[in-house]
């Protein structure tokens, strides 16, 4: 068993080793990585990734988070809402 968690655990970060890497190419990946601010290493991994065909796409987040705190008060909305407190005397009878 531990074994076998071991394995998974080395497959999970598979580390290459890269030989012969054309002047033209290393230029290329150093320039994109201080273009973008990432590391070297991330950037060879989005090259790798991209050229095999497997998408690195952030995952899709399901929050709020883009709209919290945004909520301005507006003494209108206010006023809406308060009214929709108040029950409807008709429907309570």
């Amino acid at each position: 068993m531990l074994a076998t968690r071991a394995c998974i655990a080395y497959c999970q970060r598979m580390q290459y080793t890269i030989r012969g890497v054309p002047a033209v190419v290393d230029d290329a990946l150093r320039m994109r990585a201080r273009e973008t601010g990432k590391s070297l290493n991330e950037v060879v991994i989005d090259a790798l990734a991209e050229g095999a065909g497997v998408t690195r796409a952030p995952r899709r987040r399901r929050d709020l988070t883009d709209v919290a705190g945004t909520w301005d008060a507006d003494a209108a909305v206010e006023a809406a809402l308060a009214a929709q407190d108040e029950p409807d005397p008709d429907l309570w009878r």
